[in-house]
């Protein structure tokens, strides 16, 4: 057996085609969609990251607002900056990007951010709808994999998930949307303390790694025919590597994401579509009120 290949490149090139209408009926009426990014520091990664996301917006007719402050910046410096591009309203979407240098506090910078422009469906409030199952901007990179899934019509209903990794930026808000009445999984959200990982996951139908550790997961982690989605991105003397070791894992996976090319591109397709769904949202509010 050797795995069918995830192409997460193909997906998202059909998300960002999918956006050109909704963008030229926004342009109908007058409204251009904007995204505000805000780069702390000089991490070659974050820089990196922020580059492409600024690429792929002016590419689709977004209007490009990028904030580039020094690594020294003060948390009010910060917090000021959020607050200003919030009353903007050329803005409709906002990303920080994280993590921030050390002395500033990330998770208060995102509870800033006004919840209508958090393109990355991190703010604490988006969080809580999304528990609730009620609408509004949803985690980008989780929203990437449940798109790659359907895309390849990869069946959630019923099926085994174990989900490596917990964070809220990942591991939690899949973990949720995956257990929900729309996808009704049997979800298992494992971590570093979990008994016996390797057990668990070979008991998985799908496994979601995302616990940024390279190659971690290996060929007896993976039961035969298993959907496995690597979303993470190591850099490593030998380049970028996931979560999981793609060589000996696509041996026995039934389908599997490589890295790169597979989560990361959805990551950034997702952060237009929020965006674009934003720009929307604040259109139609703004005509409710002239009516």
């Amino acid at each position: 057996m050797y795995a069918t290949l995830l192409d997460g490149k193909a997906v998202a090139t059909a998300t960002k085609e999918a956006l050109g209408p909704r963008i030229a009926a926004l342009a109908e009426r007058g409204v251009t969609p904007g995204l505000a990014t805000i780069l702390v520091g000089d991490d070659p990664a974050s820089e990196v990251y922020v580059a492409s996301k600024r690429r792929t917006a002016t590419s689709l007719g977004i209007v490009d607002v990028h904030h580039h402050l020094s690594a020294d910046v003060t948390q009010d410096q910060l917090d000021g900056l959020i607050e200003q591009l919030n009353d903007d309203p050329a803005v409709h979407g906002i990303l920080l990007q994280l993590p921030l240098p050390e002395g500033l506090d990330g998770e208060e910078a995102v509870r800033r951010i006004d919840p209508a422009k958090d393109a990355d469906g991190l703010h604490p409030e988006n969080l809580g709808r999304l528990i609730l199952d009620q609408p509004g901007p949803t985690p980008c990179t989780p929203t990437g994999v449940l798109r790659i899934l359907d895309h390849y019509e990869v069946p959630t209903e019923g099926r085994r998930v174990v989900v490596v990794g917990r964070s809220f930026l990942v591991g939690r808000p899949i973990s949720v949307m995956l257990s929900s009445k729309a996808r009704n999984a049997t979800v298992t959200l494992a971590h570093s303390r979990t008994e016996d990982l390797p057990a668990l996951c070979r008991e998985a139908d799908i496994i979601i790694a995302a616990v940024g550790q390279p190659q971690l997961i290996g060929l007896d982690w993976v039961s035969d025919g298993a959907t496995v989605i690597d979303v993470g991105i190591n850099r490593t003397d030998d380049g970028l590597v996931g979560d999981v070791d793609f060589a000996v894992v696509s041996e026995r996976a039934g389908a599997i994401t490589p890295v790169p090319g597979g989560v990361g591109p959805m990551t950034i397709a997702m952060l237009m579509e929020n965006t674009v769904a934003l720009a929307e949202a604040s259109a139609y509010v703004a005509a409710r009120r002239r009516a």
